[in-house]
């Protein structure tokens, strides 16, 4: 039986770095090297030219889009037909739109929950069965593992970020809650929860209006490298949680203390929500989906 790893927005970003980590990975995951890493990305050009510049036969293109259910479909059959041992699986895939909610496409919000909950949830799921195997336990070091890339975001509702915000905290909220009903499996789930990342994303969530960060946020930027490779580490460690970066760490601990109405309150003075001078019917107008969280 062939031990795989599947990473999904694998074409830029998170997944990207975590492709290059995998496949260096050595004596962890039963003791041997991946046979196969699946990256899964919806831009199949892209995809393949990050597989190109790795030069490693083991890393393997998969070009899905996560939120389409038959894309999902396909990829079980895949499973079903190849039946490895999944020792590996990486949700980084992801989207967002800013604005508020009134003036974004109708299409972006349902893609949103559709990429960030609903094809992450239903991924896990189809390869549960891959990683658990009957009357046997693994230990800490060896176990199947997976890691789901949140946000910090996830902390607190974000007012011109709403649907991105609260999908994250169905992510952090899900993944805790799986990592106790697999512990007695041995087979660990760490969530990842980091500030703004160095990539693409900003870019296409502002609709290419601003590649940077900006305000308090442009210096608490992560780079992508340094956050996989901590997950990498945390996930291997058995660790349930990593939060990345002491800024973000200050983040959750006031979300903890803090009255959220009174963090909403300063976040709107300091970043107020700009709306269009004109707003238009964008119920069924299409916005680009992101693959990178």
């Amino acid at each position: 039986m062939k031990n795989i790893a599947i990473v999904t927005g694998a074409s830029s970003g998170i997944g990207r770095s975590f492709l290059k980590l995998i496949i260096k990975e050595r004596g962890i995951f039963g003791g041997v090297p991946f046979d196969e890493v699946w990256a899964i990305a919806r831009n199949s050009d892209k995809l393949n030219s990050v597989i190109d510049s790795l030069e490693d036969e083991r890393v393997l293109p998969v070009v899905c889009d996560l939120s389409d259910p038959s894309n999902l479909a396909e990829l079980e059959e895949q499973l079903a037909s190849e039946t490895p041992q999944v020792g590996l699986l990486v949700n980084c895939a992801g989207m967002g739109i800013k604005g508020a909610v009134e003036d974004q496409p109708a299409k972006a919000i349902e893609d949103t929950v559709d990429i960030n909950c609903t094809a992450l949830s239903k991924l896990t799921r189809i390869c549960l069965p891959y990683m658990i195997e009957k009357d046997r336990f693994y230990s800490k070091a060896n176990g199947p593992r997976i890691i789901n890339i949140a946000s910090s975001a996830g902390f607190l509702p974000q007012p011109g970020f709403a649907a991105y915000a609260a999908s994250k905290s169905y992510v952090i909220n899900f993944s805790r809650a799986l990592a106790f009903e697999l512990a007695d499996y041995g087979i660990c789930v760490t969530t990842v929860c980091p500030g703004p990342v160095n990539t693409e994303f900003q870019s296409k969530a502002t609709g290419g209006a601003s590649a940077e960060f900006t305000g308090f946020r442009q210096y608490v930027v992560a780079d992508p490298d340094k956050l996989a490779e901590a997950s990498l580490r945390a996930s291997i460690q058995g660790r349930r949680m990593l939060i990345f970066g002491f800024s973000q760490k200050a983040l959750h601990l006031a979300s903890k203390i803090v009255p959220t109405d009174l963090i909403l309150y300063i976040e709107s003075r300091l970043m107020p929500v700009e709306h269009p001078q004109t707003i238009t019917d964008t119920t069924t107008a299409e916005e680009p989906k992101e693959e990178d969280t």
